[in-house]
């Protein structure tokens, strides 16, 4: 079962972002992760010594899909 598992993570498999702000995107995905983060830059209104703030955007699995375009829904309940 390991040698499947190491053998999964390294096949690249194209997912569809479904709803939210990166809805409709297509992204490459290995090892078929259960959630993708898509993260988009906040404007800072003064600098902050290098801080830098940024938007995050949870897309989980959907495990009914089980052939390419893998779909991730959109989660408007994460952070």
């Amino acid at each position: 079962m390991a040698g499947l598992e190491a053998g999964r993570a390294e096949v690249r498999e194209t997912a569809v972002l479904d709803g939210g702000p990166a809805g409709g995107l297509r992204v490459r995905v290995s090892g078929r992760p259960a959630v993708v983060q898509v993260t988009y830059p906040c404007e800072l209104e003064e600098p902050a010594c290098g801080v830098r703030v940024e938007a995050l955007h949870v897309y989980r699995l959907d495990y009914r899909v089980k052939e390419e375009p893998l779909r991730y829904s959109y989660d408007r309940a994460s952070p």
